[in-house]
């Protein structure tokens, strides 16, 4: 295994179109353009297996929960000895407004408990991450474990869908190596 690609997120169906799931959905979208499915499972996680640009990749849903996300995805980094530079992590931004996108190569979990964990387990924090926004809560007083935890509007989920054609070119952009381009073209808002 060259890469391991990870969607973060939390099982079973009552939080299947939450938004602290945002990392399941962009990978299961990158699984469909891709003709994989994720759905065996294998170091506690769903997972499926396709190449890009000749490189095999993993594709990975932990099934640990989100705060334990870094229990998974290093046993599937041991077991393949991948190291944490060739592990692209997708999750949710509550700091981030709702659709935007932050890649970056490496850095700290930024209040994050799933990049947290997933810290703590590689003992690294050298793995590239690309984030979706989730924010927009409209009322900061609503509690933030209830906004991450509750669902996508059906206008939100038409939205995404639409930001996942740009997840699904950023992927093989960075397994390619080309973080800094996809940076620069789609860092931000969408264009």
């Amino acid at each position: 295994m060259d890469w391991i690609v990870v969607g973060l997120g939390n099982p079973g169906k009552n939080y299947e179109y939450t938004r602290h799931n945002v990392g399941w959905l962009a990978i299961d979208a990158y699984a469909e353009k891709m003709g994989v499915k994720i759905n065996r499972i294998k170091f506690r996680a769903l997972c499926g297996e396709c190449m890009v640009n000749g490189k095999k990749i993993l594709l990975m849903k932990p099934q640990t929960y989100m705060n334990a996300s870094g229990e998974a995805i290093a046993e599937a980094c041991n077991y393949y000895d991948v190291a944490p530079d060739r592990v692209l992590v997708i999750c949710d931004d509550v700091t981030l407004p709702f659709n935007r996108i932050r890649i970056r190569q490496k850095g700290s979990a930024g209040g994050h408990n799933g990049l947290k964990s997933i810290i703590n387990c590689l003992g690294s924090d050298t793995f590239p991450r690309l984030r979706i926004g989730v924010s927009d809560r409209g009322d900061p007083t609503t509690d933030l474990a209830d906004w991450v935890l509750g669902s996508f509007s059906g206008t939100e989920k038409k939205k995404l869908a639409e930001r996942f054609a740009d997840t699904n070119e950023i992927i093989p952009l960075m397994i390619d190596g080309r973080t800094e381009d996809a940076m620069s073209r789609y860092n931000g808002d969408k264009k």
